[in-house]
């Protein structure tokens, strides 16, 4: 079961635009996949005017190649307020 961690640099200063932008992104792909959790965090420092900002996805079933190629599309276009680029980790369960 595979869930997204995708973490990047936005100034503070395009926080405030930045952020309708990703949560609006994130809410229409829980409305098309609604067992698709979808959490928005940040540090709570900054640094050098920076924030850094977490998105997560986790699905019941995984989040699939298909359905995080849905996610890089649908959230790509707040990618203008990002300084550097979009890390994405994949992080699976530790086997109990």
């Amino acid at each position: 079961m595979r869930a997204l961690f995708i973490y990047y640099r936005v100034p503070a200063a395009d926080a405030p635009a930045a952020e309708p932008h990703i949560r609006a992104a994130q809410s229409r792909l829980v409305a098309a996949h609604p067992s698709l959790m979808a959490e928005l965090w940040r540090r709570p420092e900054e640094k050098d005017g920076l924030q850094t900002w977490m998105e997560v996805y986790r699905h019941p079933c995984g989040v699939s190649e298909a359905l995080q190629a849905e996610i890089e599309r649908a959230v790509g276009a707040a990618t203008r307020w990002i300084v550097g680029e979009r890390h994405v980790e994949v992080f699976v369960p530790c086997a109990s």
